[in-house]
């Protein structure tokens, strides 16, 4: 157990940091599945919708420090692959 006072704040913030990035992972994780329901429905538009608001939680948690900058962008690589081959099965 930490004994100095500047020891105790670091656990403190320790801890809300911890909460808020696992807060943060799973909003991310949320948003992958929605896109993926929506792929699933064959729905184009809601899928595109859902790839624009999960890239959009992805670079947050970027910025935040959450995810590496390379892990989030293969993230949005994979969703967006898959929108794209969506859209381009329903042109066709």
């Amino acid at each position: 157990m930490a004994n100095k006072k500047s020891a105790k704040k670091r656990v403190l913030t320790n801890q809300v940091r911890r909460i808020n990035n696992t807060a943060r992972k799973s909003e991310v994780k949320t948003m992958e599945k929605k896109v993926e329901i929506a792929l699933e429905k064959n729905d184009a538009v809601l899928a595109k919708n859902m790839l624009k608001t999960a890239e959009a939680k992805i670079a947050r948690a970027v910025g935040k420090g959450v995810f590496k900058k390379n892990t989030a962008t293969r993230k949005i690589s994979r969703l967006a692959k898959k929108v794209a081959a969506l859209e381009k099965k329903q042109k066709a």
